[in-house]
């Protein structure tokens, strides 16, 4: 390590496909789609790792209202690992978010090393893959451009438990995506997205007022993967959640710890049916 130059560096837009391609490396799937929403969440809080100018690592820590921070692709490059690179990015993350409240999805390998950094496992995430799921479009949702944005931005706040408008204007408009949403007497009662991914299609998120809402708008979405896989995330102490996962017989893939450091926010899991993602919350 001494021989090599080794420097972070905030990212830009096009190192997007960067960090992107190395989630997929490691099996997460991301969307083909994601640089522009992700970047618009936040353009300051990407970062690269370089070794004598070669990307070899990266992290994410994305600010939200200023109030709240979600990490996400912590990665170094197989062969540059065991070398201190991963623990000076972040570093660097926890100087950018300084003190935030700070939230991951930490995978299962690295869950006892964010115990002793101080984060504090919330609970699980699930994900779980469905093929073949052929629902129909339910007759209650509507597209959601006939919602307007301020209320959009106000429902997924209330779920979500901070705003994020430049990342939904960019999320819900993404090539080869497809978003619904269900009014109850003209007020937003539920929305989703289903978007293509390197395998299949993810949905997510699925945020809404109750099961029978998260339903009808995950069967109208995954009619939109044409019987591919679909792949959702829920969180396994929202039960409503988890029963439908159940009821159409998803296979599951993997898990990951909802994790905070810098104490937890106040979210209303129980209407969280499909997680929007794992990199940025």
């Amino acid at each position: 390590m001494s021989n090599i130059s080794y420097i972070i560096r905030t990212a830009e837009e096009k190192d997007m496909d960067f960090m992107i391609e190395l989630a997929r490396q490691e099996g997460w799937n991301p969307g083909l789609h994601d640089k522009e929403p992700f970047y618009a969440a936040d353009p300051n809080g990407f970062f690269i790792g370089e070794a004598s100018g070669e990307p070899i690592a990266c992290v994410s820590g994305v600010k939200y209202d200023d109030k709240f921070a979600f990490g996400g692709f912590y990665i170094v490059k197989e062969e540059y690992r065991k070398q201190d690179y991963g623990i000076q990015m972040y570093k660097r993350v926890i100087d950018y978010v300084n003190g935030l409240p700070f939230g991951i999805d930490g995978v299962v390998a690295q869950q006892e090393n964010y115990k002793k950094s101080g984060f504090v496992f919330a609970h699980n995430q699930m994900r779980y893959e469905g093929t073949g799921l052929r629902g129909k479009l339910q007759t209650e949702c509507i597209g959601i451009k006939e919602i307007s944005i301020e209320d959009l931005i106000k429902y997924d706040a209330s779920v979500f438990g901070f705003q994020r408008s430049e990342f939904l204007k960019k999320w819900i408009i993404m090539p080869e995506s497809y978003s619904l949403a269900i009014t109850d007497n003209s007020k937003l009662a539920g929305y989703g997205l289903i978007r293509k991914c390197f395998k299949g299609y993810k949905i997510g998120p699925i945020f809404a007022e109750e099961k029978s809402i998260a339903e009808k708008l995950f069967l109208s979405l995954a009619e939109f993967a044409e019987g591919k896989e679909v792949y959702l995330d829920i969180p396994e102490i929202n039960k409503a959640g988890m029963a439908i996962q159940e009821k159409y017989n998803m296979k599951y893939v993997f898990e990951t710890a909802r994790m905070y450091l810098n104490g937890k926010p106040e979210i209303p899991v129980e209407k969280v049916f499909g997680v929007t993602s794992f990199e940025l919350g």
